[in-house]
């Protein structure tokens, strides 16, 4: 817990019995935690810093009002934007939480602090005409066919199954053939279920005949060109070269194809909450914000729901 910043044995401890906590009950992940642990650090070291000394456990009790805003203050002076202030002030407000609860005292000061506001940046599908351009251009781009056929299966993946493209990278040959229906594990090690299209199961048959790597239960289903396990920025940089072909937007992103899945999913009637279970969403405001809906198919949806409609 070193990053170059001293703090306290105390905080220290603390700190460890907290992310303890979210490891052993709330089934956080490591980049989760990984994320928590550097935002309070921060907090912790900035603490110290601004009281010229090394703030103990006891110590973090009487944070004030005015700590809190020389904080964020100072976070913000430094750059950081407002979004990641917001997600920061969050950890130290969890932290402070188990804290108050482990050391007995009144953490409502730090728990009444209000987030900058920011504009959320809604999520920009592509269209599902986009969304198949896409795929096959990809195909077809890369000098080798196995490796045109490669980048096709992942991003049929994203979109046809909606998966997060580390979801897609992390399975393995075991998944191979592809079954009827894919068991997810997902962010904070959360399994799902998700339905598997035979235009995904196609691709990735078209994909296994052509590689030059052996695919066994133990190996990566999709390898990189010189047979180590396919890396997201390759992904990525297919989706770019596939973008700029077609003219789309810069937001055309493996990412947005996940996006485009739960969007068209809904457009053709899918309900919310049966799309946020596909998408591995713990709240349904997230699968909202995923799905973008123009407003004659949300009236649409309001006049056939709402009971003076009828």
């Amino acid at each position: 817990m070193s990053d170059g910043i001293t703090i306290s044995e105390g905080a220290r401890d603390a700190l460890s019995g907290w992310l303890d906590h979210l490891r052993a009950l709330d089934g956080a992940s490591h980049n989760t935690l990984e994320a928590y642990r550097k935002d309070v650090v921060g907090f912790l070291a900035f603490l110290s810093a601004h009281h010229g000394t090394s703030h103990g456990r006891r110590a973090l009790a009487t944070v004030t009002l005015s700590d809190m805003r020389a904080w964020m203050a100072s976070e913000r002076a430094g750059g950081l934007s407002a979004r990641s202030l917001a997600r920061a002030l969050s950890a130290v407000k969890s932290f402070y939480r188990w804290l108050s609860d482990h050391d007995d005292f009144d953490a409502s000061t730090v728990l009444s602090v209000r987030a900058p506001k920011f504009t959320a940046k809604l999520p920009r599908p592509v269209s599902a005409d986009a969304a198949q351009d896409v795929i096959s251009t990809a195909a077809t781009q890369a000098r080798d066919g196995w490796i045109g056929a490669r980048d096709a299966a992942v991003v049929t993946l994203l979109y046809g199954c909606g998966l997060r493209i580390s979801e897609a990278l992390g399975l393995t040959g075991a998944a191979h053939p592809l079954p009827e229906v894919l068991r997810i594990i997902g962010k904070g090690g959360k399994e799902r279920v998700v339905p598997v299209l035979p235009a995904a199961r196609d691709a990735v048959e078209s994909y296994v005949r052509l590689c030059p790597y052996p695919i066994t239960a133990e190996t990566p289903l999709f390898y990189g060109a010189r047979g180590k396990a396919l890396g997201p920025r390759v992904v990525q940089k297919a989706m770019e070269s596939a973008r700029l072909q077609l003219g789309l937007p810069a937001t055309a992103t493996p990412h947005a194809m996940r996006h485009s899945f739960a969007t068209h999913l809904l457009n053709a009637g899918g309900d919310l909450r049966a799309i946020q279970e596909l998408l591995g969403h713990a709240s349904l405001s997230t699968t909202q914000a995923y799905t973008a809906v123009d407003t004659q198919r949300l009236m649409e949806v309001y006049d056939r729901a709402h009971p003076r409609a009828r």
